[in-house]
């Protein structure tokens, strides 16, 4: 580290004008980045894509992007035939507009009529149709339109979430500005991180530009970026550059004149090569260990056996390696350049800004609070795990769901045809079970025994508890063939979409009560696999595959939580590697571990408190009973790096004070009160940022920022501040015990101190 910061410090305007060019060029090659992204939700080799799979190719409509057009009485005074005509006439308007579209049966429901628009497009596509579609549709005579379906909702959440993630960065970026003000007292300071994170997050979209080219990426993976890279940005700027004015003050102090001031004099290259070299032995080598565990962490999501989580994966891993070599050639570069200038354009006066720095091992909170750990480790250490652990348990009756209508905003079109539906029928029509049936009869013509079982799917799905009481919750060509199999039948079977045209294959749809994602609802599917298919009796040669939204939101959480056990165990063997390296010792990292999962744990445990007990309705946000199946992977993946980065920053201060001779309590305690204003610092930027998400009008979101910003408070105050240092002084010198057998395969020299064998 301290080769690399004499070599930054000969080449620092090449490499700033490298990096200026770098960004440049990605900026301009990700200007359309988001022409190559895709809201495709793939779920490779499951029935449900089977059965999307089918819908697409033999019936020539996609299941994952079809439209649903409902239709209100708008004075309760036209007939039904007349609604159901108006419905008519508006769906097939919206089907010219998709061109090759297919319009189903209209069906009724008190003052509403409804029909699906079926469509061979893509879902990304078919969003962009939905305007177009819209003024086709028109005003309906005698009715209001609604344009709806989840194809339809997705296009129209897309304003509210850019909406709310610009109401939560007016939030954060001035609390940011804030607290980088207050702790570096500069502004040119507080500029470092801007600069850090307009080169990082661009040169990262830059590379999934790239990778867009040659695989699917996510349309979220722009927001996963920028999220995690400003994180960084903040928490290893504050490290570095914190530690570099460290070391420039005590160049400073020795330098002091006879009264014992510092003198107030400018530092020459010579000087500010001085400050870098220990800035980057230590601070620079902590940043580059903690952007490794980060990129652990999201590189977990690559075993994931999903393309649309493997894309995020991707970006994830990439913007922390960004940040590693951003951090170890453009940050050290900045602060060569920069030098003594990092003190112009003060906000904090200087006496102030010398009193930290001259006090921050001797009086304080900090140095209170790491006496009072030191003297009292143990009730420390039992209160503050008990909290942890009560926080955890909620998290054993978590309730996934593969996605929720519960929350959305009502003012947006298809969202209020939505609740209009659901109060009438219930949420199932939006998104139906869908029962492929292959006769394998290319002739198109049926044994009688399959047709006859066709019959009893249909009986048993309208007896089913589940399945909506309206009578046309089920649709089955049976129903279209009862008096004989004529052409005239086959033709209208044909065209409502239940056979496709060779007649090989029928479509058989159920709604449900509930939403696809329901509890109720996933139970609905599993029951149809496991009991209500095999029941109708189906002869052999006949493959009946269940797919629809209910069946792909289980396929979806089997899918991910099969895999979620071996993500885990990828990321903590390979932290404890990692950090076994960083600390040398092999109980620290242990340590971190298990408190990195409990302190998850403990998150999640909050979410099922707040969105599912209805915890925090007395703050206006609403329970919705269920947790977004992606949260709980996404929570581990990235709280599991970013809250290691305190846990690197603390640890190796501690170690290198150990280094130099202190004692191990004297370690701890010293490390504490020099980190502590940094990792508060960063936490409290990171929570601002994470909690802008509790603004905004989606629960999802919602959820998924109370449990990131929990996760790092969490992180950052009861483990950080209590049980680390607490854990740390109990174990005494073996915290840092390393065999020399693991040292020389680590390549990394112990510390000559041993405890007693």
């Amino acid at each position: 580290m301290e080769r690399i910061a004499d070599l930054t410090d000969r080449l620092r305007w090449p490499i700033v004008i490298g990096w200026i060019v770098l960004v440049a060029i990605s900026l301009v090659a990700s200007r359309n980045l988001s022409d190559l992204l895709s809201n495709r939700f793939d779920l490779p080799d499951t029935d449900s894509t089977a059965v999307l799979e089918t819908l697409q190719e033999e019936f020539g409509q996609r299941g994952d992007s079809t439209f649903l057009l409902i239709v209100e009485d708008r004075d309760g005074e036209a007939a039904d035939a007349a609604l159901v005509e108006a419905t008519q006439a508006a769906a097939a308007r919206g089907g010219e507009a998709l061109g090759d579209a297919q319009v189903g049966p209209v069906q009724t429901a008190g003052a509403l009529a409804y029909a699906p628009i079926g469509t061979t497009l893509e879902p990304a596509q078919a969003q962009l149709r939905v305007e177009e579609m819209r003024a086709a549709i028109g005003e309906v005579e005698g009715g209001v339109a609604y344009l709806s379906g989840q194809t339809a909702i997705n296009r129209d959440l897309q304003p509210v979430v850019d909406r709310d993630l610009i109401r939560g960065e007016a939030i954060a970026v001035p609390i940011a500005a804030f607290v980088l003000l207050f702790i570096f007292g500069t502004i040119i300071s507080t500029f470092v991180p801007l600069v850090f994170a307009l080169a990082t997050v661009p040169t990262t979209l830059g590379i999934v530009w790239i990778a867009a080219h040659q695989i699917d990426m996510a349309i979220y993976v722009t927001n996963l970026v920028t999220l995690i890279g400003i994180g960084i940005a903040v928490d290893y700027s504050l490290l570095v550059v914190y530690r570099f004015r460290e070391e420039m003050h005590r160049i400073q102090a020795e330098r002091a004149g006879p009264d014992g001031e510092p003198r107030l004099v400018r530092l020459d290259r010579d000087d500010v090569r001085e400050a870098l070299r220990p800035t980057m032995r230590f601070a620079g080598h902590a940043v580059v260990f903690s952007g490794l565990t980060v990129a652990v962490g999201l590189a977990g999501l690559i075993v994931l056996p999903l393309p649309f989580i493997r894309s995020m994966g991707i970006g994830g891993l990439v913007i922390p390696l960004i940040s590693i070599f951003a951090a170890v050639t453009l940050l050290p570069a900045l602060l060569s350049i920069l030098g003594h200038r990092l003190g112009y354009l003060r906000v904090v006066p200087r006496r102030v800004l010398r009193r930290r720095m001259e006090e921050e091992g001797e009086t304080g909170f900090w140095v209170r609070l790491s006496g009072a750990i030191m003297r009292r480790p143990w009730p420390f250490l039992v209160t503050g795990s008990a909290i942890l652990v009560a926080l955890a348990i909620p998290t054993f009756g978590i309730s996934l769901t593969p996605g929720s209508n519960d929350g959305l905003p009502a003012e947006v079109e298809s969202v209020a045809g939505m609740l209009k539906l659901e109060d009438a029928v219930g949420a199932g029509p939006l998104a139906p079970s869908q029962i492929v049936v292959d006769t394998g009869r290319p002739d198109g013509v049926w044994a009688p025994q399959q047709a006859a079982a066709i019959g009893r799917l249909a009986a048993l799905l309208r007896e089913d508890p589940e399945v909506g009481e309206q009578p046309t919750a089920v649709a089955a060509p049976t129903d279209l063939l009862a008096e004989g199999d004529t052409p005239a039948a086959r033709q209208e079977a044909v065209a409502l979409g239940l056979v496709d045209p060779s007649g090989r294959y029928a479509l058989v749809t159920a709604a449900s009560r509930d939403q696809y994602g329901a509890e109720a609802s996933q139970e609905l599917a599993r029951r149809l696999r496991a009991e209500t298919v095999p029941a109708a009796g189906f002869p052999a040669g006949t493959a009946v595959l269940v797919g629809g939204g209910p069946a792909a939101g289980i396929d979806f959480i089997d899918r991910a939580y099969g895999a979620f056990p071996w993500l885990v165990l990828f990321v903590l063997v390979t932290s404890y590697i990692l950090l076994v390296r960083a600390f040398r010792s092999l109980l620290l990292p242990l340590k971190a571990v298990i408190l990195n999962v409990l302190s998850v744990a403990a998150a999640y445990g909050l979410l099922v408190l707040v969105f599912q007990e209805g915890w925090g309705e007395w703050a206006g946000i609403q329970a919705v009973g269920q947790i977004e199946a992606w949260i709980p992977i996404f929570l581990f993946a990235m709280l599991f790096g970013l809250s290691m980065d305190y846990e690197v920053f603390l640890v190796t201060r501690m170690r290198e004070l150990y280094d130099r001779g202190l004692s191990n309590a004297d370690a701890v305690a010293q490390g504490l009160q020099r980190t502590g204003r940094i990792v508060s610092a960063a936490a409290i930027i990171l929570v601002a940022a994470f909690g802008g998400f509790l603004l905004g009008s989606l629960s999802a979101f919602q959820q998924f920022g109370l449990g990131l910003a929990a996760g790092i408070l969490i992180d950052a105050t009861l483990i950080r501040m209590i049980l680390v240092p607490a854990f740390m002084q109990i174990a005494g010198d073996a915290n840092w015990y390393l065999p020399d057998r693991v040292a020389r395969i680590l390549r990394v020299k112990p510390s000559g101190r041993r405890i007693a064998a």
